[in-house]
């Protein structure tokens, strides 16, 4: 089941790069992510309320809340990052160079998570950054 939404995933991602490179015309990077945010919040927490787990909020470990609000910075910074790429890149540069972020992921999990680095996560390393930089070039 995870497959499916990891690609329901990719597909959301593709359809926000175009829909935000439309969107972002003549308007602020900041003040559209701003937007784009508040939408977030909203589908979240609706869905929070439709599955009826706000009350689990409580059960969360104070641990797991730090990393949660380091996870929600680090989403932001991304966020406006990209937006202002976005703005002012072409749409077919910016996404495969955001998409770095799988090799800079793979390579922080085997750091910090001691996840296996195995040869075959090695090959798509080097695939996706050659990939990537035919892409940019």
């Amino acid at each position: 089941m995870w497959f499916w939404f990891a690609l329901g995933s990719a597909v959301f991602a593709a359809l926000t790069s175009i829909l935000a490179k439309i969107g972002i015309e003549g308007v602020n990077s900041t003040l559209a992510t701003a937007i784009r945010t508040v939408v977030v919040v909203i589908m979240a927490w609706g869905m929070v309320f439709l599955t009826n787990t706000q009350n689990e909020i409580s059960q969360i470990s104070r641990k797991a809340f730090i990393f949660l609000i380091l996870s929600g910075f680090a989403t932001g910074a991304s966020w406006l990052c990209y937006y202002k790429a976005l703005q002012i890149g072409d749409a077919s540069k910016v996404v495969p160079i955001d998409k770095l972020s799988v090799i800079i992921t793979i390579l922080l999990a085997f750091i910090f998570l001691h996840e296996d680095f195995t040869m075959k996560s090695l090959i798509g390393c080097i695939l996706i950054g050659a990939g990537t930089l035919f892409m940019v070039i």
